[in-house]
Formats: C-alpha cells, sequence, structure tokens
C-alpha cells in the first residue's frame, strides 16, 4: 500500500516496459462510490498493469471488472492475501482463505462482469490452515469458476499476533509447495512471490513456475529491472541508463509539478532508490529527501540532483583509477625488486663457483 500510485508506475516504465505493474490494493467499495479518475486512473504508458482490489461482496467487484475494463486495464487482481487488521475488519484480505466458497463467488461475479482476465493473490495458509492441502482445496473450489492465474506469496500469514511487516518476514518461505501446485495443476498459471531479488533469482523460478512477482525489492531497488525486458521477454533493445531514466522522467515531473499542482516528492520518493549501490546513492537520497519536500520545488531540484550524482561518480572514476594507477606502480616496483634480487643472488652464486 501507499507505494505503486501512477508515479511510481511511469517511473518503472522509463526501466522496464515488458514486466507486468500491479496498482495499490483499491477497496471495490471505494470504486463503487468514489472519485474513479483519482482512484484507479491511469496513462496507457504504464500498461500493462493490473488492478488490484480488495472486498468480499460479489456485487462491487463485479462493479470493479466493469470499471477496469473501461478504463483500459490489462487484468483485474482480486487479494486475498493481505493480513493487515484495517483489512480483515472488512472482511477482505487474507482472512477470505477461510472461506474459498465465498471467494470463488467473488470471482465468478468478476469474470462474468467483463472480459477481462481476473486473478486471486493469495497465501500458502493462514493460522492453522496452513497445509499444502488447504492451500490446494482453496485453489481447487477457485479454479472451477475459470480463474486462470494465482498469484501465491510462499509464506502463510498470522492473522492474530503478527503485523503487515512481520508477516512478509517471520513465516518461513515455502516455495516447494507453490512448485507443487504448479505441477498438480498444470493447467493453470502459478506465479510465486516472497523473497526475490535478483533476476538469477526469478529465471531460476521460472524452471518451476509460470511468473514471479517482485514486491518490495521492485521499490528498494528499482533497477533490477534493468534488463528483465532482455533476459526475460527477449528485448532486443539496450535498457536506459540510470541517467536516462532521470532524464525521461524530467518533462513528466515538470509537467505535473507545473500544470497539475502536484507535490514534487510525491514523484521523487518512488525514485530514491535508483542509485542504490552506486557512487552518488548518498547525495542523490539526500537531495530529493530535503529539497523536494520544500514549498514551489520543481524539476530543477531533480536535474541538481542527477548533476551531484554524476560529479560523485566521475570523482569516484578518477579515484578509482588513481589508485589502480598506484598499485600497478607498486606492482611494478615489487617486480623490479624481485629481478634485482634474482640477480644478485645469481651473481653471488657466480661468485661463489669463481672462487
Amino acid at each position: 500500500m501507499d507505494r505503486t500510485d501512477r508515479h511510481y508506475r511511469f517511473f518503472m516504465r522509463q526501466i522496464t516496459r515488458r514486466t507486468l505493474l500491479y496498482t495499490e490494493m483499491v477497496n471495490a467499495q471505494a470504486i463503487y462510490y468514489g472519485d474513479l479518475d483519482r482512484l484507479i486512473g491511469f496513462t496507457p504508458d504504464e500498461n500493462p498493469l493490473v488492478l488490484q482490489v480488495g472486498g468480499d461482496d460479489p456485487k462491487l467487484l463485479a462493479n470493479s471488472a466493469r470499471r477496469a475494463a473501461e478504463f483500459g486495464y490489462s487484468e483485474i487482481n482480486l487479494n486475498v492475501g493481505c493480513p493487515s487488521d484495517r483489512v480483515q475488519s472488512g472482511n477482505f484480505g487474507a482472512c477470505l482463505m477461510a472461506q474459498p466458497e465465498r471467494v470463488a463467488d467473488c470471482v465468478s461475479a468478476m469474470i462474468a462482469a467483463s472480459a477481462l482476465p481476473v486473478s486471486v493473490k493469495h497465501r500458502i495458509g493462514i493460522d492453522d490452515q496452513d497445509s499444502y492441502e488447504d492451500m490446494a482445496n482453496f485453489v481447487t473450489i477457485v479454479s472451477a469458476t475459470g480463474c486462470q492465474r494465482f498469484s501465491v506469496h510462499a509464506r502463510k500469514a498470522w492473522l492474530q499476533g503478527l503485523s503487515p511487516k512481520d508477516n512478509r518476514n517471520i513465516p518461513p518461505l515455502r516455495y516447494a509447495d507453490v512448485h507443487r501446485l504448479k505441477q498438480e495443476f498444470p493447467h493453470l498459471q502459478i506465479e510465486i512471490n516472497g523473497g526475490f531479488k535478483t533476476l538469477a533469482q526469478v529465471k531460476n523460478q521460472l524452471r518451476a513456475v509460470d511468473a514471479v512477482m517482485i514486491g518490495r525489492a521492485a521499490y528498494d531497488i528499482p533497477f533490477l529491472f534493468e534488463k528483465a525486458d532482455q533476459e526475460i521477454f527477449g528485448e532486443t533493445t539496450e535498457p536506459q541508463t540510470r541517467y536516462q531514466v532521470v532524464e525521461s522522467m524530467l518533462p513528466y515531473i515538470d509537467y505535473h509539478t507545473q500544470k497539475l499542482g502536484t507535490r514534487l516528492h510525491s514523484i521523487t520518493r518512488h525514485m530514491l532508490h535508483l542509485f542504490h549501490g552506486q557512487p552518488g546513492s548518498r547525495i542523490w537520497k539526500q537531495t530529493l529527501t530535503e529539497e523536494a519536500r520544500q514549498l514551489n520545488s520543481g524539476v530543477e531540484v531533480v536535474a541538481d540532483a542527477l548533476e551531484k550524482v554524476r560529479d560523485a561518480a566521475e570523482l569516484a572514476l578518477y579515484h578509482h583509477q588513481n589508485h589502480r594507477q598506484i598499485a600497478d606502480h607498486r606492482q611494478m616496483a615489487d617486480s623490479a625488486i624481485t629481478l634485482d634480487v634474482i640477480a644478485s643472488k645469481q651473481n653471488v652464486a657466480r661468485a661463489a663457483r669463481t672462487n
């Protein structure tokens, strides 16, 4: 929640064009009664995009599916995996795994409401209903509706006693259960989620399942998707560099801050980790964190931050080259000393033989 808004999605589309992006989870009731442009509006540049919804009312969820189709989404997803107390109080999210027939009713209504693909995101299990058999029973009942795609977070959820954050870390990952699900339901598209941070891990998982969902790492290390289009989808075009990603964001930032009155921080907060692990990362985050919050700050802040990163990168390269030259000189000097020692020993040996 509060992460994959339209600004984040536009930013990610400068890094990857082919991966499937998800919206934040939107309450189906809010979609029924609320401001649709604000809640689910997006630009075509963000596609392929999935509208993720939460709810337990088939009527409201059917409406969500119709609206998703009208707005041009690629898919609609019912979240049955979120363990937060607030979500539970509305009887949706992970607690619905205890009611597979109810979930099936909701999914049936969504499928009937539009031609959009409908998928379900869920956990391995909840509380004491966490065996593989429990999950397989859930998938059996829900897939009977015609639902073809299931995104499985490979951890159970404790609905009492653990916060959403703890539920993302404390329950152990059970990848083998998701792999088994694919083996026993080969006709379904099974997507695995939980703990993935590299494309190498993704490619390894694709041997056992149909797709891999990356959650936190997609936000904390966004540039891990740099070569996703090439390595996963076979694209031949070169990916953009980090600098090019920022440059491609500048017109978007200028338009939203100057024309629409969007606060700069609302956009740049999603870009803080772009230079993760790179020279200049610290000054990049510091500049955006401090200056983007100031009233009337605009695109010039981002341009300035980018220049600071370039300067830091050039300085780091300069130091690296100097260190390398020094190391090379030392190695040459050591080699010369070694040769001198060898020559000296040889001279001593010759003198000894002469004597």
